[in-house]
Formats: C-alpha cells, structure tokens, sequence
C-alpha cells in the first residue's frame, strides 16, 4: 500500500469498545494490515484567532473544511510529514495533501508561501495557500494517537482505521516534542473509522451487525474545542501566545 494524495470517498466513524474491537479482530481474515503496523500519528490543527473552521464545522453546514499538517510517526523516526486539506461536501470527504520535507515546516508556519513543490502538485499548494492566507490559520492544537490501518484484500480502497489513546496538547506544538498530551476523552476505547468508495463488503456488514457495532458522532479536533478550548480563557492565552511569537 501506497500512501495516497487525493482522496474522494465515504467516511463513517464508530466508537468501540475493547469487547468490539477485540471480535472484529478475530473475524479480520479479509483485511490486511499496512505496512506501518501499529504506528503513531501527529495532526496539527490549524485555525484562526476565532477558531472559525471548527466552529463551521460543529453547525454541520453541507460543506466544510480543515486544514491540518500530519506527521506519520514522530519525527526521532523520519516520518513523512503532510500538509492536509480537507473537504466535506454532502457527506462525501475530499482530501487532498502534498507531502514536505521536515526542515520545511518551519518556513511553511512563517512563510507558507515559500515552499516549493513539484508542478505536480501546485494546484493543491495553491488551494493551501489560499486557505491559510484568507482565514490567517496557525497552529492551535496537536492531536496523537495510535493507529492499525487495514485495508481490503480484494479492494484496496476499502480501508479501516483503529485509533488508540487518543490525546492532545496545545503547547509545544511540534512534532519533535514526541507524542504525549492529556487524554481527550474516556467516552469509549477506541475510533474506528471506515473508509469506501461505495457500499460496504456484505461480510463486513454482517459482522458489524452481529458485534452489535453501529455508526457515531466523533470529531478528535471538534471534541478538544469543545471540551477543552472554548472557553473564554483558553482562547485568550492562544491569542497571547500568538502574538508574541
């Protein structure tokens, strides 16, 4: 499995518990593992002074958006670092990424412009820069967990994800700071999201059925606003921190 630089696809999200996650590992004989096995993710969630972007997104318009750099394992282990926009429109997610080297992400906080990619990838370097200026986004959240990627043996583009421990910060926002931070909620074990083109594989379905396993409602980055960023404090001494830099 290659990692891939423009999605379009369906995404749903279940929360789990160590019972669930535990039977559908025993039924997972049409699923593969990648070839990162269980490995660490850092997002760094980028919004405005406002925190605008997740605000839209918590009123659930028909289209919405983030942007995001992400960090496959943490950065002692040469990770491939992302820069992330993501769309939702309708229920279906588009997502599209180029990939930067690790020295670049410093120049890309300070001048996000200066960062040169293959032509390849301009356009997606252009709806970036275009975000990021219009909106004034910098970082205000790193978000890490520890994910099991499975993809289908006979559809490579149906894909599952199990996200474990599930923790944030919001200083020391970078990646060579490791992948600690406060646990972002007890509310269930694990996230397991689902990712198809199309209609989900019969056996998947019956199994989701028999776990008892059904579709919830969960935002890592809406979860941490809510619960920890929102208040009126907290959006101050981001804003401080901000400016003084």
């Amino acid at each position: 499995m290659k990692l891939k630089n423009r999605f379009q696809r369906k995404e749903k999200k279940y929360l789990l518990t160590e019972e669930q996650y535990a039977y559908l590992q025993q039924h997972f004989s049409l699923m593969q593992m990648d070839q990162y096995g269980k490995h660490t993710i850092l997002s760094l969630y980028y919004d405005d002074s406002d925190f605008t972007l997740i605000k839209r997104s918590i009123a659930k318009p028909n289209y919405k958006e983030k942007f995001r750099v992400r960090s496959y394992g943490c950065q002692e282990q040469n990770g491939p670092i992302f820069l992330e926009i993501k769309k939702k429109v309708n229920g279906i997610v588009y997502k599209r990424r180029l990939q930067i080297e690790d020295q670049q992400l410093a120049t890309f906080n300070q001048q996000p412009k200066r960062i040169a990619v293959d032509p390849s990838d301009q356009q997606v370097k252009s709806e970036i820069d275009y975000l990021v200026e219009r909106m004034h986004l910098y970082p205000q959240v790193l978000i890490a967990y520890d994910r099991e990627a499975f993809f289908g043996v006979d559809d490579e583009d149906f894909r599952i994800t199990f996200d474990h421990q599930i923790r944030f910060r919001t200083d020391q926002l970078d990646f060579h700071h490791g992948s600690s931070g406060e646990k972002v909620t007890s509310e269930f074990a694990i996230l397991m999201e689902v990712k198809a083109l199309g209609a989900y594989p019969l056996w998947f379905s019956q199994l989701l059925s028999q776990a008892k396993i059904y579709p919830g409602s969960f935002s890592k980055y809406k979860d941490v606003y809510q619960h920890h960023l929102s208040t009126t404090n907290n959006i101050q001494r981001k804003e401080e921190m901000h400016y003084a830099s």
